[in-house]
């Protein structure tokens, strides 16, 4: 393996990818190494938000890699990967699971999965990559200014040991990662675009402020999100650029 060939457990951390980049600055750590915490005191999620998890309760972990072979015009596949890697251990539990574009995973309209991803570069490489990734497992109760959160439990009714998850995802986030680095890259693209949160639909969405009915169609090749309008024109947006209004 990869991905999980050193795990490191800890009962609590600061945030899981603040430790993993502190090690980085110190320490050459394992390519694949994993750093899992059972609690975050300021867990980080996209655009500086606050990933909550309630102690012991869920997965919180940060998986250190360097992926040399994959340039930065390309650096999207790594979400798309490590996004598919978690797809792939949710499917085999739950219902319609979807990756909310750029990397949130979604079951139904409800966000149980989340990743963060932190690139460091040096000369035109990517020199290492941090990939945190939250999971809802066996919480049941969230901060009501969470919008729309769900867990496994709550869906399935069931509690799941969190390091037998940890390990089955593990296990899917290898293989993915590998074949990120020696497989079919079109591949990972067109299983990605498959599970697209909202592809093929109608839906309201709001970008510089004005707020407009599209489909999304895929996947640019930079990794924008293609959405059709309702006057037949289509639109790219990068990370930031458009909010999904539920």
């Amino acid at each position: 393996m990869i991905i999980g060939s050193d795990i490191q457990f800890y009962g609590s951390l600061e945030s899981t990818n603040t430790y993993a980049s502190q090690c980085l600055k110190t320490t050459e750590l394992q390519e694949g190494t994993v750093i899992c915490s059972d609690f975050q005191t300021a867990g980080k999620g996209q655009q500086g938000n606050r990933w909550e998890s309630e102690d012991g309760k869920n997965l919180l972990f940060s998986i250190i890699l360097y992926p040399a072979s994959v340039s930065l015009d390309s650096q999207y596949f790594i979400s798309m990967a490590i996004s598919l890697g978690i797809s792939d251990f949710l499917l085999g539990i739950l219902p319609e699971v979807k990756i909310k574009w750029p990397n949130d995973i979604y079951v139904k309209n409800d966000k149980i999965a989340g990743i963060l991803i932190e690139n460091s570069v040096m000369g035109g490489t990517i020199e290492s990559c941090i990939a945190g990734i939250g999971i809802n497992i066996n919480q049941e109760r969230f901060s009501p200014g969470i919008p729309n959160p769900v867990s496994m439990k709550m869906i399935t009714g069931k509690e799941s040991d969190t390091r037998i998850c940890l390990k089955e995802i593990l296990n899917y986030l290898d293989n993915r990662y590998k074949q990120l680095l020696y497989g079919n890259r079109a591949l990972i693209r067109d299983e990605y675009v498959s599970l697209l949160y909202r592809a093929g639909e109608w839906h309201p969405y709001r970008a510089e402020g004005n707020i407009f009915k599209g489909m999304i169609k895929g996947i640019s090749e930079t990794g924008s999100l293609i959405i059709e309008k309702e006057d037949n024109s289509f639109s790219e947006f990068s990370f930031k650029e458009v909010d999904y209004i539920h």
